[in-house]
């Protein structure tokens, strides 16, 4: 029997120019930054646009301004994936290079994609507009939605380009079904990481699955009476990533079930691994920061659960990195034969 070899896609030529989707897409990723990046820079310069009197924020505005910079750094990359993704000098990009800010741009975006749809779903379905204990303030309200509606704009626009990006780059590495694919794809090394990112995902998927359901375990007293249903549906949705990316992890290891596309598969195992990961890091720099106030620290136990979160995005991660080296050596070999 004959054995279809299916070789990377060539690479464009010096004057290829994106279709016009694709230069759509790029405007609207540009387009989504702006609201954000013009807060932050207003914030930098001494604004207190969206602010209200006596925010936290105002409390530290050394550390205000040091943030908000870096946050503007990260936008500003989004702008350079964005033309990286649609220009022909974008296909001889390093690939590694390429992935690891697409992955974090991927983890940070995913929850808020998801979440803020789900937070105002509930709050439309319940009723319950902050009815919890009110907190200190901190934004006004109409910033949450133009900045996170800016990121869900982004998430799209910037994910449809790399969906695209990657189809005609490394697209022959996905093709078919999980039972199609060579043992050889998923050796000791991925299914030692999919092992050990899933034993690692035990301790902060129970905790946000009973923090999701009511319980206080670990909580600060603060945090008990500020809670309300936006607390409620994030430390569901983030049950939910975890699960996802140990489940789908460990399918795209094991090769099962056979009749599920290997492009699917690998999609959300892709996705959900960044989300537990690049917001576990990111919730554990938050925690670390120092805190004059002790009511305001982070709990022990909480913070342990941003740690497992961390470790378990980032070893799944490497596990789909494991399979796809491994794909791409065994396709060489393929076609070398």
């Amino acid at each position: 029997m004959t054995q279809t070899v299916h070789l990377p896609a060539p690479a464009p030529a010096a004057g290829h120019r994106p279709s016009a989707a694709r230069r759509a897409l790029r405007a609207l990723a540009i387009l989504a930054c702006l609201p954000y990046v013009s807060l932050k820079v207003a914030w930098v310069a001494g604004s207190e646009i969206g602010i209200p009197a006596g925010s936290v924020l105002l409390e530290h505005r050394r550390m205000m301004v040091i943030a908000n910079s870096a946050t503007v750094v990260a936008d500003v990359l989004v702008v350079v994936l964005a033309l990286l993704l649609t220009q022909a000098w974008g296909r001889r990009f390093p690939a590694w290079l390429l992935a690891l800010p697409m992955w974090a741009a991927t983890g940070l975006l995913a929850p808020i994609m998801t979440g803020y749809p789900a937070q105002l779903a509930v709050r439309l379905l319940t009723g319950d507009d902050k009815a919890a204990a009110p907190g200190e303030p901190f934004l006004d309200d109409w910033v949450f939605g133009v900045v996170y509606s800016g990121f869900i704009l982004q998430g799209l626009a910037l994910g449809s380009l790399f969906v695209l990006y990657a189809r005609d780059r490394w697209g022959h590495l996905w093709q078919g079904r999980l039972g199609e694919l060579p043992a050889g794809t998923s050796g000791p090394g991925a299914r030692a990481l999919a092992v050990a990112g899933s034993v690692v995902a035990l301790l902060p998927a129970a905790l946000h699955l009973l923090w999701a359901a009511g319980a206080t375990t670990g909580l600060s007293a603060r945090r008990i009476a500020e809670r309300d249903a936006d607390f409620h549906v994030l430390e569901a949705e983030r049950f939910g990533f975890v699960l996802v990316a140990v489940a789908l992890t460990l399918l795209l290891v094991l090769r099962r079930p056979a009749r599920l596309r290997v492009r699917t598969t690998l999609a959300l195992a892709w996705t959900a691994p960044a989300a537990v990961g690049a917001w576990g890091a990111y919730m554990s720099l938050v925690a670390l920061l120092p805190e004059s106030d002790p009511t305001k620290r982070v709990p022990g136990l909480v913070q342990l659960s941003y740690a497992g979160d961390m470790i378990t995005g980032f070893l799944l991660a490497a596990c789909v990195a494991a399979f796809l080296r491994n794909s791409t050596v065994l396709r060489r070999r393929s076609a070398g034969a």
